[in-house]
């Protein structure tokens, strides 16, 4: 058994060290090569392991949550985690291409430009920090005079009302929901009540505002 442990440990260490070498690109695009090395890497890998009855299904799988929550807790110390996770590279600096770290982070112009549109902006030069982060995100920081208008550049004061928290989904009150804004279910059916609503299973979807408590109703159409 210690020797069936020791291989599910190995292997599943070599996977992620892995994945660590394919880079953020293939966390991030998932291309048909991206998900093909992904996947035909952990089959090769743990298709050797051959696994005898329920036994040895369940220590190996407890061995590899144990080895899953010891690596997130060495993440935790700032050392190890550049080269667990990883670090932040800027793909764009002050306007201008790293084209170094584009190569290096095996991402192409053309995706670059991709990205940069799917966040608004259609011209590069619109743009002064594009980062890619370690879970393979990319962020984009526009320059000052391009980033789109918001009511704090306008000096407008506007409401927050809050979050919509989901109370009832197709007839079935969300308790745990209804907790959360510390409200119960006499709250919720006195308040559909005053608006008209008293059968529950004609609400297809409900929704609360956890700070000004505003109640929304949909029904099916």
């Amino acid at each position: 058994m210690l020797l069936f442990i020791g291989k599910v440990s190995i292997l599943f260490i070599i996977y992620v060290m892995a994945v660590r070498l394919l880079g953020k690109s293939a966390l991030a695009q998932l291309t048909a090569h991206d998900f093909g090395a992904l996947f035909f890497i952990a089959y090769l890998l743990f298709g050797s392991i051959e696994v005898n009855g329920m036994l040895q299904a369940i220590i190996g799988g407890a061995t590899i949550l144990l080895l899953y929550l010891a690596i997130t807790k060495l993440t935790l110390w700032n050392k190890l985690n550049k080269y667990l996770i990883g670090e932040p590279t800027f793909l764009i600096k002050h306007g201008k291409i790293m084209s170094h770290n584009l190569k290096k982070s095996r991402y192409t112009i053309s995706e670059l430009m991709s990205i940069i549109r799917t966040n608004g902006y259609f011209d590069i030069n619109d743009v002064d920090y594009a980062l890619l982060e370690p879970n393979g995100e990319i962020s984009v920081l526009p320059k000052k005079d391009k980033g789109f208008i918001t009511p704090s550049h306008l000096d407008l004061n506007i409401d927050d009302n809050g979050l919509p928290i989901v109370v009832i989904v197709e007839g079935e009150i969300q308790r745990h929901n209804l907790k959360s804004i510390n409200k119960n279910e006499d709250w919720l059916i006195n308040e559909l009540d005053s608006l008209g609503y008293s059968q529950l299973n004609k609400i297809f979807l409900a929704t609360v505002r956890d700070k000004d408590l505003l109640l929304k109703v949909y029904t099916e159409h």
